[in-house]
């Protein structure tokens, strides 16, 4: 019988543990991404964890969205149209309204909405833009109401920059995992960050899994890996870092990361699955299931997808 090794420090799909299924950012491939409906719906889809992406408000309260820039993902501009203005993050010129400009109680006049154009947009502007309490508090209602362990799976966003500007996440963030109970190597989350200095900081604060991710071109090599495992547990590399692909969609011969990171004594989650086209590699003849399938085959330990509900279908067994 297949099962999720939560409590594990190197989950291995060669034992017969199926990989982790991460809802990123909830079921965000068929409702507004990091809202309850979302990560609800993932749960609902036999997800085994679900993703906020945390950011700060004014009053430095953490909140579920992928930037600090919401101008695409809530009605701030209708709401606020006053609050547009530029900021300099991460070495980047970024223009829209910003969280860190807004109080909570301001927060939570907004609503959701739909980032991409190709996707329903029958839900926006009806579900609220959530807190990381709240998430956590959906992850232990679902887990106790299912009888199975819903992990979380926070992300630390431009940690840099909110540092910088005085509102610092990861002391927030392990404030908020306290107040849950959830401070053990065992407890059902996960961190991750791609910026190593917010993990190493999180390391002297916190004893939960921590990961660390790799986008392309990062450095993957096995000197790299031993020392990322000095301060994380797992890696989260860009699933092109895994199979690669060329300009025409046509897949590569698969990298040896997978076993070079288990080598290190890292577990590998990799981002993102996607369905549509401008996501899906063609090799795999638009069929979502044959990359969850593939990568499963590689011994990867999690899958980030937008449609958990496919990854779960993909992991059966007969």
């Amino acid at each position: 019988m297949l099962a999720v090794a939560l409590a594990g420090t190197v989950l291995s799909a060669a034992q017969d543990v199926r990989p982790l299924v991460i809802a990123h950012r909830g079921a965000s491939g068929y409702r507004p991404e990091h809202t309850l409906e979302s990560y609800r719906l993932a749960i609902e889809m036999g997800a085994d964890a679900i993703e906020p992406d945390l950011v700060s408000t004014k009053d430095g309260i953490l909140i579920a969205r992928h930037e600090n820039e919401i101008g695409e993902t809530t009605d701030v501009a209708e709401k606020f149209p006053s609050r547009k203005t530029t900021r300099r993050i991460d070495g980047r010129e970024v223009t829209g309204w910003f969280t860190e400009d807004f109080t909570l109680a301001e927060i939570r006049s907004l609503r959701a909405q739909e980032r991409l154009p190709f996707r329903p947009h029958e839900y926006d502007g009806r579900f609220l833009v959530p807190t990381f309490d709240e998430v956590i508090d959906l992850a232990a209602s679902q887990s106790r109401a299912i009888g199975r362990e819903i992990a979380v799976y926070p992300e630390t966003k431009h940690p840099t920059y909110f540092r910088t500007i005085g509102l610092p996440l990861e002391e927030r963030l392990v404030a908020v995992l306290e107040k849950h109970g959830l401070t053990a190597k065992t407890s059902p989350v996960f961190i991750q960050s791609f910026e190593p200095s917010s993990l190493q900081r999180l390391r002297t604060l916190t004893r939960v899994r921590l990961l660390q991710l790799l986008d392309v071109g990062a450095d993957a090599s096995p000197a790299r890996l031993r020392e990322i495992a000095t301060y994380a547990n797992g890696l989260g590399p860009n699933k092109l870092l895994v199979v690669p692909v060329d300009p025409q969609g046509r897949l590569g011969t698969p990298t040896s990361l997978v076993r070079d990171a288990h080598v290190a004594g890292l577990f590998v989650h990799v981002w993102t699955m996607r369905r549509e086209s401008q996501f899906l590699p063609s090799s795999y003849d638009g069929d979502l299931r044959k990359e969850f399938r593939q990568f499963a085959s590689l011994g990867v330990d999690g899958v980030f997808t937008d449609f958990p509900d496919m990854a779960v279908e993909a992991f059966q067994k007969e």
